[in-house]
């Protein structure tokens, strides 16, 4: 039998299928150029190909695949938003990851745990009274739990801490989490397979623009021409958006997060508190994820800091007091692209082939699939916008018609 495997694995007829086709050089042109080869981007690419027949497409990339804020996020998917508009978008990207191991035939490992949010205050228990409202009315599962029931839920989870006592929570049945390299590399495969070309340590540099259109991409590797373009490239949008002079109220900030020594199965939920700014999580390697808000000022930076690791430590601790004697493993930081709404910016700019994907703050993972659905759709149609999409144009600034997602996080920015 030994042998057998080694004559197997020697020969050069061995199967092994190979997800990603060597490198090669740019073509002059393409029908349509994706910048930015994170999970929006691959999954533009996908939804193109395998939905609509567009295959003259390429994805450039300037550094690795799903090398920026999707390898640097903690992986939380869920639908429990604020406004009808951002819960009908989420809840349909809930709706595509369930399927996505299948349609791929490829595990993104996806597991439906549900999310905890805490109530400390009053104010905070009738404003959870009203979104558990409007995420059921628009598609979310979501409900109010009293302490009890969180303290079946988790029963680690000190209810008492300090001067802040946990009242109630809400309860996102649908919060669910998955292996974010998987869900990129999942998108890239299967894009792959229909013709998309996927290059990476390709940076677009500059551009070409004619008649209000952008005809050329300049990159480090030469000028390619473009029917279209779309922009995916998260906590450097407003860089690109400069070169083109396309003015949109984005600021970058970066986010932290770190883990922990793995421990035995301890904690099945998502578990955050806005009062105490720290959401906690295990990973199915027995991690404990802890996260919080942004950094205090812009920057584009992905290092980590000893200040925020700190003060994030000392709330999870309020919140896991156990957790004072875990050992720090990693800690880590991305990029985020925050607009004043915390609402994403997706579809048209001013220049009439130029589609931004953008503005995503700290959502931007969970809204891999449909952002790319309805990206592919936009492209497809000739910049006719889904009406999924439509409340998160860039106009909405000037028009005054923001959709508040302000405080629907974890933790507060």
């Amino acid at each position: 039998m030994p042998f057998a495997l080694l004559k197997y694995g020697l020969s050069s007829d061995y199967p092994a299928e190979v997800d990603l086709p060597a490198p090669k050089e740019l073509k002059p042109s393409y029908d349509v150029v994706i910048i930015g080869g994170g999970g929006h981007g691959l999954a533009t690419a996908y939804y193109l190909a395998k939905y609509h027949g567009v295959t003259n497409v390429a994805v450039l990339e300037k550094s690795y695949l799903g090398g920026g804020n999707t390898a640097r996020n903690t992986a939380v998917i869920r639908s429990n938003y604020l406004t009808s508009e951002g819960v009908r978008f989420y809840a349909e990207s809930v709706k595509l990851f369930r399927n996505l191991s299948n349609e791929f035939d490829f595990n993104i490992m996806y597991s439906e745990r549900g999310q905890l949010t805490l109530a400390h205050t009053d104010s905070t228990v009738r404003a959870f009274r009203q979104r558990a409202e409007v995420n059921r009315h628009f598609g979310g599962r979501t409900e109010m739990i009293d302490r009890q029931q969180i303290r079946e839920l988790v029963p680690a989870l000190n209810l008492d801490p300090g001067h802040l006592p946990v009242l109630a929570g809400l309860w996102h049945i649908d919060g669910a989490t998955a292996r974010h390299d998987a869900v990129a590399w999942g998108y890239a495969k299967e894009a792959a397979k229909r013709g998309v070309e996927i290059h990476q340590l390709t940076e677009v540099q500059d551009f070409v623009v004619e008649n209000g259109r952008v005809t050329a991409l300049k990159t480090n590797r030469g000028t390619v021409q473009c029917g279209c373009a779309v922009q995916a490239i998260a906590g450097y949008s407003s860089l690109l958006m400069n070169k083109l002079g396309i003015r949109a109220p984005i600021h970058s900030y970066p986010l932290q997060a770190m883990v922990t020594q793995p421990f035995k199965p301890f904690l099945d939920p998502l578990v955050s508190s806005s009062a105490l700014h720290c959401y906690v999580q295990q990973t199915g390697r027995g991690e404990v994820v802890i996260g919080g808000g942004s950094d205090p000022y812009p920057l584009y930076n992905t290092r980590s800091t000893l200040d925020l690791k700190e003060g994030l430590l000392a709330h999870a601790i309020e919140m896991f007091p156990f957790l004072a004697n875990a050992k720090l493993m990693r800690q880590w930081a991305g990029i985020t692209d925050m607009t004043p709404d915390y609402s994403p910016i997706m579809g048209r700019s001013p220049l009439a082939n130029y589609y931004l994907d953008a503005g995503w703050g700290t959502w931007g993972f969970k809204a891999t699939p449909i952002c790319g659905w309805t990206m592919a759709e936009l492209v497809a149609n000739g910049g006719r916008t889904p009406a999924l999409i439509e409340p998160f144009a860039l106009e909405r600034f000037s028009t005054f018609r923001q959709v508040n997602e302000m405080g629907a996080t974890a933790a507060s920015h």
